[in-house]
């Protein structure tokens, strides 16, 4: 029987996880919800919320998770004593409402919980009934709800017990309008692996329909080649009927051949006619395939917008600010592999939004804005094609800023700043390494956010705009396929190796002179449009040998193809220019994840694999080939630099110098301010990594002793520490820290890319 019984359980979990989730999503929607309703409406949203606490207890002691039933029901009771009016809402009961949301979705995912997991479910249930008791208005004491209590504390296997006071009967009240009938009947639960090894077969069917294209194109040349043939033929046949001597001498041979070349052609008419037949045939049945299967993995943007508002909620409190999301174009479907692929560059955008664009409520009022800003996604459809567009009203981008981020970062030449016009320089926000922050934080300021969102969208084969104005807000637009499609490029030839660009990135394909190849700083280039545009031989940059076929470009003139990415464009040499065709896209696996200058492989009507090429990593790549202005470019350390760790614990000290030494740094370690500050008068040091809580002079006063010497000032300081709150970060920023890293979050790659950065 228990065998059994834990069979069933395991049918069950699935249907209830999928179940829960959605419960959990009306929950959390709905206590945002709350914090943006007037106090007359918060009544209905409140009893939406209760229903659903309650039938999310229900399931979860079907499935006997008792730990989510004692939450479950603590939470209920919070939002029946609001039902009645005997507590009022606070922030900070909304607070505990999101936390004990968090902790069940933690549950409901399968996260295990340690023995301080376990106070902490114990602790939040407490907290939870003792908001439920609080008093009503009039001082009067109301009783104690009811309450969970599961046996052996929360051991997830035996049925809960009530006790306290008996629960109140639950009514159920009739809906205002007739129930609709259960979607189960035209509807059924499949799982994503499923859908995608269907589309994964469909997909490879477009293989087999390029390849019909191939045999039919191949048929064709032999119906030219016989045609060719056939008519040279003719004419060498009255030749010999000229001549006499040519009638005599004819053989059988001819008069057999005469009979069976007709019917030779009539047979290869037909093949040919058959292949094109079906070609068009067998080519329109997998596009029709291939849609019907991708249509069924198709989602409502919306599914994604669900995360948002308790994000911009979260992430607002902690900067201090006030904030409003709107979103409107839920309902748009897309593919969810596009979802997928575009859930973190909005995340970042949102992010950037905030941290970067809307002000603080003293800020706004300054400026004669409403203290609270605006943040608005709009979806809409475009053909195939769906633009995402992210707007704030917030400060805008302040265009000096950037390029004095840009000088900073020397990520850009100082003759190449000088160039760029206002279009030009803003899209510099999109390079790795660029932010006008003024400190890192675990929030932002790495100057990665919008590299990212820049990256992601181009593989996408999509395009993306930002438009700022002073103090009016900034809107970034992204557009992206709907459904990703089989891939456009165009096939080249270096060497003996064939490669294809993606066609979303090729600005121009053509024939130069070589004599329009010039030397502009050191760097071989070509014009454009009237400006100079980086020239490199596409060769070079893949690091190819010199074999193969002998390139035309030994002649006077070379072919090249002009790719852009982001407002930047590079010239690439390659030996020769093939076409441009619809391909089949093959990925390489998660082995080959990430292969510079690569993003995947396609499959080409011979049957042959060729690569494509990731024109953003060439460019980055050609730079690096090519001769380039001092100052460009970001790698690691050329020398031994010098770094000094401040930071009292000893464990933590031990663990930065690891870091730091394996990376190839030298590094001295100084046990708290004093001892650092001494440490800095007596040595040169690149950059300093500090703790801030520490006896005698903590990273705070080190940071503004450093700034106030005019022999350390310029030295680059990273706080690394256990003090996450607003006010800290903001004291680290007031005290001139360069970077402020919290230990709760901290990647020793973030470590390592901020040095790199400041050194």
């Amino acid at each position: 029987m228990e065998r059994k019984d834990e069979e069933l359980l395991r049918k069950l979990l699935p249907l209830f996880k999928s179940e829960a989730e959605d419960h959990l999503k009306v929950i959390s929607s709905g206590l945002i919800e709350i914090e943006k309703s007037e106090p007359g409406k918060q009544a209905g949203i409140i009893e939406v919320i209760y229903r659903e606490s309650h039938s999310l207890k229900g399931a979860a002691r079907s499935v006997n998770a008792s730990r989510i039933v004692a939450i479950c029901q603590s939470m209920e009771n919070v939002f029946s004593a609001l039902k009645r009016k005997e507590i009022t809402l606070y922030s900070g009961m909304l607070d505990l409402l999101h936390q004990a949301v968090d902790r069940v979705y933690g549950l409901v995912a399968g996260e295990e919980p340690s023995v301080a997991d376990e106070t902490d479910i114990g602790k939040l249930v407490q907290k939870l009934d003792e908001t439920a008791r609080m008093r009503k208005p009039g001082g009067e004491e109301v009783g104690e709800p009811e309450r969970i209590v599961a046996d052996n504390q929360w051991n997830g296997i035996k049925e809960p017990r009530i006790s306290g006071r008996p629960a109140e009967p639950k009514v159920p009240v009739p809906p205002k309008h007739p129930a609709p009938l259960s979607p189960s009947a035209k509807t059924v639960r499949v799982s994503t692996a499923k859908l995608d090894s269907l589309l994964l077969r469909a997909e490879e069917m477009l293989a087999v329909k390029i390849a019909t294209v191939q045999r039919a194109e191949e048929l064709r040349e032999l119906q030219r080649t016989f045609a060719q043939w056939k008519k040279e033929r003719a004419k060498k046949s009255v030749a010999r009927k000229v001549g006499a001597s040519a009638r005599r001498s004819r053989t059988n041979d001819g008069k057999d051949a005469d009979p069976f070349l007709p019917r030779l052609e009539s047979r290869l008419v037909s093949l040919v006619k058959a292949a094109e037949y079906d070609q068009r045939s067998f080519g329109a049945m997998v596009d029709a395939l291939l849609e019907d299967t991708k249509k069924t993995l198709l989602l409502p943007f919306a599914s994604l917008l669900e995360i948002f508002p308790r994000l911009v909620r979260d992430i607002s409190k902690e900067a201090g600010k006030e904030v409003e999301l709107t979103a409107s174009g839920g309902e748009i479907e897309l593919d969810r592999r596009v979802l997928e692929e575009i859930k973190d560059p909005l995340i970042h955008l949102v992010r950037n939004c905030i941290d970067h664009g809307i002000e603080k409520p003293g800020d706004r009022k300054a400026k004669n804005k409403a203290p609270r800003g605006r943040i608005e996604i709009t979806i809409s459809s475009r053909d195939d094609r769906i633009e995402i567009a992210v707007s704030d009203d917030g400060a805008g981008i302040d265009l000096s800023e950037v390029r004095r981020a840009a000088e900073r970062g020397e990520a850009v030449g100082r003759e190449e700043l000088d160039r760029l016009d206002e279009h030009e320089l803003l899209n510099l926000v999109f390079r790795s390494g660029i932010t006008t922050t003024p400190i890192i934080t675990d929030l932002s300021g790495r100057g990665l956010g919008l590299a990212i969102v820049k990256e992601r969208v181009e593989g996408l084969n999509g395009t993306f705009s930002i438009d700022t104005r002073p103090n009016a807000g900034t809107t970034i637009r992204m557009v992206v396929p709907i459904i990703i499609a089989t891939f456009r490029g165009v096939l080249v030839r270096v060497g003996e190796h064939f490669f294809f660009l993606p066609s979303a990135n090729i600005r121009k394909v053509a024939r130069i002179g070589k004599e329009e190849i010039r030397t502009v700083e050191n760097r071989e280039t070509i014009l454009y449009n009237g400006r100079p545009v980086p020239f490199a031989k596409l060769g070079a940059v893949l690091e190819l040998g010199t074999t193969g076929p002998a390139s035309p470009a030994e002649g006077p003139f070379v072919q090249i193809v002009i790719a852009g990415s982001t407002g930047a464009h590079f010239a690439f040499q390659v030996d020769e220019i093939i076409c441009e065709q619809e391909v089949l896209v093959k990925n390489l696996g998660p082995q080959l994840s990430r292969v510079r200058n690569i993003s995947g492989a396609a499959l080409v009507g011979s049957g042959k694999v060729v690569p494509i090429l990731n024109v953003t990593d060439l460019m980055i790549s050609a730079v690096k080939v090519a001769p380039a202005p001092k100052g460009a470019g970001i790698g690691g350390p050329s020398k031994r630099s010098s770094i000094l760790v401040v930071e009292d614990s000893i464990t933590a000290r031990a663990l930065l110098k690891t870091i730091l030494e394996s990376a190839g740094y030298e590094v001295t370690t100084a046990v708290d301010g004093i001892d650092a500050f001494t440490a800095l008068r007596t040595r040169e040091f690149e950059l300093v990594v500090s703790d801030i809580e520490m006896p005698r002079m903590n990273g705070f006063e080190l940071t503004e002793k450093i700034r106030a010497d005019k022999k350390l000032s310029d030295i680059p300081v990273v706080l690394v520490t256990a003090l996450e709150s607003r006010e800290d970060k903001e004291r680290g920023i007031d005290a001139g820290a360069n970077a402020y890293i919290v230990k709760s979050s901290f990647e020793q790659s973030n470590l390592l890319e901020m040095i790199r950065r400041f050194i």
